[in-house]
This record gives structure tokens, sequence and C-alpha cells, in this order.
């Protein structure tokens, strides 16, 4: 593993402590909404509510397969959850144990599984009809061989007809509307200073954090982390497609729907598993 892939499994460690307080303005319940849209219209997984009952064993081990969805890099697992309340049979992947302990303290007796893995070395225990991955996760792969790495795996355990689902930002975004730029807010639980540089040769944005948690003694408690992204465009979507397989259903701008354009921020996708023939 290189050393960049370690800088990202030492992240989310003080911040995953504050991570839903800083993430509380993120649009969750649009995005598991989307999310649900395009299951629906694009893949094979179903609801419980929408299940028809199996007519044999057979018929049942398959379905349970198909109906699975995987939620790769969870964090705190708030799109986990929503997804399992409209009756998806979802689980949790992700790198760091911090983000996956907040996310089981949070379950709420859900019973949802979580997963401490590597999403460029998935090792899953059956196939999964939906995988999923957003909140720009993607772009903490730094390298081709790392985003080739984390699709042939969706694909390896995809089931025929399954879909890919996920968001990324784009290399404009870093370059221009968050690039050397300089973000503060003060709370009255915690604090932040998240100060941004762009390395166009490499196009990897550095995220350098500093937060400042207040403790039970009502002091505060000053902790630092470095975050790298790398940009991904729409054309490495569909080079990443074709080298994994997978058929291109959907590439929107994430804000639009609309097409993709030289000064989309975030892509939204949809691939697909070609069904069995």
């Amino acid at each position: 593993m290189s050393s960049d892939r370690m800088c990202v499994t030492n992240t989310y460690q003080a911040f995953a402590s504050v991570y839903d307080k800083l993430m509380n303005d993120v649009p969750y319940d649009e995005w598991a909404q989307r999310i649900d849209r395009d299951i629906r219209k694009y893949g094979v997984s179903e609801t419980s509510g929408d299940r028809r009952e199996a007519a044999s064993e057979e018929e049942a081990v398959l379905a349970s397969e198909r109906d699975l969805v995987v939620d790769l890099a969870c964090g705190t697992g708030v799109v986990t959850r929503k997804l399992f309340d409209k009756g998806y049979d979802v689980f949790g992947v992700d790198i760091s144990s911090e983000m996956l302990s907040r996310a089981a303290d949070s379950d709420e007796e859900r019973g949802i599984m979580y997963l401490n893995q590597d999403i460029c070395e998935l090792d899953l225990y059956s196939t999964i009809g939906t995988a999923v991955c957003i909140c720009d996760s993607l772009n903490y792969l730094l390298s081709d061989e790392e985003l080739e790495a984390a699709f042939a795996g969706v694909s390896n355990f995809l089931y025929p007809g399954g879909v890919f689902i996920f968001d990324c930002n784009t290399s404009y975004k870093y370059r221009e509307a968050i690039g050397e730029s300089t973000i503060a807010e003060a709370g009255d639980d915690v604090s932040f200073i998240w100060d941004n540089y762009y390395d166009e040769d490499e196009n990897v944005n550095e995220y350098d954090l500093t937060l400042f948690i207040k403790r039970e003694d009502g002091l505060y408690e000053r902790a630092e982390e470095t975050h790298l992204q790398r940009g991904i465009e729409k054309e490495d979507i569909e080079s990443l497609a074709s080298k994994s397989g997978l058929e291109i259903m959907l590439i929107a701008d994430s804000d639009t729907d609309g097409e993709v354009s030289e000064e989309t921020e975030r892509i939204y996708a949809v691939l697909k598993k070609p069904e069995s023939k």
C-alpha cells in the first residue's frame, strides 16, 4: 500500500467524533431519494415492500443477493441508515474504524452490518445488487491503479443487472471553487479552520483541517488532520467503466441533473453490470 493510501487510513480520527455536526447541511435526504430513484430505474435490488415471495429456495437465495445494497465508504452511516429505512437490505463498508464506530453507535437498533475494508480491496461475503459510493469518497483514491481496483472490485461482486451509483468532485471544483481557499466556522461544540491547497500538476487537493473540539470540562482540544483528494472527470469514468466491464446508464452534473460541462463541480453516475446471456 502506498504512502498516499496510508494517509487516507490515518484520516477521520478526531474528525470522526464531530463529522456529523460539521456535515449537518449536507442534503442526505435528497441523495438517498436520488439513489432510490435510480436503483428502481436502472437496477435490480428491491425494497422489502416490493419483494415477492420466492417460489423456490434457489430463487430465495438469488433474490437475497440481488437485493443486497452496499454503501461503500459509508462513514458514519447516515445514507446507509436512510436506505435501510427505505426498505433496502443494506450494509456499510469503510476504511476508518473510527467512522464505523460512530455508525454503529447511531444505528438505533436497526442491526445494520458494517465492514472495515479498503474499497480498493473489497472482499464481500456474496454478490450484491447495488453498490453506492457518494460524498466524494472516490476522490480519496489518488492513482489510476486504485480507482481501477475499486471499480474492478465492485464489478466483480455485482449481481448481473446490478448497478454502481456514485459521485465525485471534478478538477474544476478543486481548481476554481475551493482551491487556495480557507474555510472557517465557529460553533458551540466544535470550531474548525479548513485550508485548501490545489496542486494542478498532480491534480490533487490538500485539505489541512484544524479542529477545536469542546471537552466535558468546557475547555477545547485541538486536533489536526490532512486529507488528499484527486479530481475525477467524465472521461475518467468512461475509461473506468470500460475497463471494469460496466455499462454507462447515466453521467450527469450532480447539481443540475443535466449534462456535464467544463464548469461541473460534482459528477453523479450510474453504471450497470450487463445481464447474463
